[in-house]
C-alpha cells in the first residue's frame, strides 16, 4: 500500500503539535488542505488515525502504532535529498516566481547575493499558476518568491512583503468609481480564478474564507498575470490582487480599489527545508536585510 510522503508528514506535525491549527500553520497550509490530507491518510490505511476533542486532538492506537515509523520516512527522505542535492554543481541559482517581484527587493537581493556568492549565476525562472510553488516542488527551481498559502510540507518561507489587497476592475465598471469597496460589493462578481492545482492558494485569491459559505463564481481560469489581466480587461470577471502588483501589472482599461475587511496578502521567499547548500543559504541573507 502506498501513502504520500505530505500525508506522513501532517500525521507527524499534528501529533506533535496536537492541533491541525497550529499544525496547519508549521505546514504553511491552509486548515481545510491538512485535514483533507489527514482523511485521504485514513481511508488509505481503512482506520482512524486521530480522536478529535473538545480542544485538539489525540492519537488513536493505530496512529500512536505508525507515529514511529512517519517519523522516520520523512526523516530519510530528507536525508536523501539533502544528498542528492549535494551533487548538483555549483555555478547557478534558479529563482522562480509567480509574479514579477517588484518592490526593489529583487534588485537589492541580486546585488547582495552577487557579493555573498561571487561567481553563482541566478537564472530568473517565471512559473505559471499551474504550480503554485514555483517550481520548488518539482526541483525545477531553487528558491522562490511565492504568494502564501503555499502548499508545499517540505518548505520554509521568509515573509518579505505583506500588502492590502486590492480588486481589479474594467474601467466601465459600476464599482470603478467608488474609493474603496467591501467583499459583499463583489460576492456576486464573476472572478478570475487560478487552476485547479493552485489548491489553497486559488480559494485564497477567490476569498473563499471570507465569504460566509456563499461559492464564488468562476467567470475564467488564468494560468499567469497578464492571462489574468487580458481577462479583467475583456469584461469576464475581476480579480484580487496585492496593492503592489497593482502598479506592476498596470494596464489601459483597468482600475485597482481597495478592498476592506481581507487580510493582507503575503509575500515570501521559500526553499526546501532539506536543501542546505550554502548557495541556497545565501540567497534566503541575499533577501532578508537583517542578516
Amino acid at each position: 500500500m502506498d501513502v504520500h510522503l505530505r500525508e506522513l508528514r501532517a500525521l507527524v506535525a499534528v501529533a506533535e503539535e496536537q492541533s491541525v491549527t497550529r499544525a496547519a500553520q508549521r505546514l504553511f497550509l491552509a486548515q481545510p488542505a491538512l485535514s483533507r490530507q489527514l482523511q485521504a491518510l485514513e481511508r488509505r490505511l481503512g482506520v482512524p488515525l486521530l480522536e478529535r476533542l473538545p480542544r485538539g486532538v489525540a492519537l488513536t492506537e493505530a496512529g500512536r502504532a505508525l507515529l514511529g515509523p512517519a517519523r522516520e520516512a520523512v526523516a530519510a527522505w530528507e536525508r536523501g535529498l539533502a544528498a542528492a542535492l549535494a551533487t548538483v554543481p555549483a555555478g547557478r541559482l534558479v529563482v522562480g516566481m509567480q509574479t514579477a517581484v517588484g518592490r526593489g527587493l529583487q534588485r537589492r537581493a541580486l546585488a547582495r547575493f552577487a557579493e555573498l556568492s561571487p561567481g553563482t549565476v541566478p537564472v530568473l525562472r517565471q512559473v505559471d499558476w499551474r504550480d503554485p510553488t514555483a517550481g520548488l516542488a518539482d526541483g525545477s527551481s531553487d528558491v522562490a518568491f511565492v504568494w502564501l498559502p503555499l502548499p508545499m510540507d517540505d518548505a520554509d518561507v521568509l515573509p518579505v512583503a505583506r500588502e492590502e489587497r486590492v480588486v481589479a476592475l474594467p474601467s466601465d465598471h459600476r464599482l470603478a468609481g467608488a474609493p474603496r469597496v467591501v467583499l459583499a460589493d463583489l460576492l456576486d462578481e464573476p472572478f478570475i480564478a487560478l487552476p485547479d492545482s493552485a489548491g489553497p492558494l486559488r480559494d485564497a485569491w477567490l476569498a473563499v474564507a471570507d465569504r460566509g459559505g456563499r461559492p464564488p463564481v468562476v467567470g475564467a481560469v488564468a494560468d499567469t498575470p497578464d492571462a489574468v489581466f487580458e481577462a479583467v480587461a475583456s469584461g469576464l470577471g475581476v480579480v484580487l490582487l496585492a496593492a503592489g502588483n497593482a502598479d506592476l501589472y498596470a494596464r489601459p482599461g483597468i482600475v485597482c480599489r481597495p478592498v476592506e475587511g481581507l487580510a493582507p496578502a503575503v509575500m515570501a521567499l521559500a526553499w526546501r527545508r532539506s536543501d542546505r547548500r550554502p548557495v541556497v543559504a545565501a540567497f534566503v541573507r541575499a533577501v532578508d536585510g537583517r542578516s
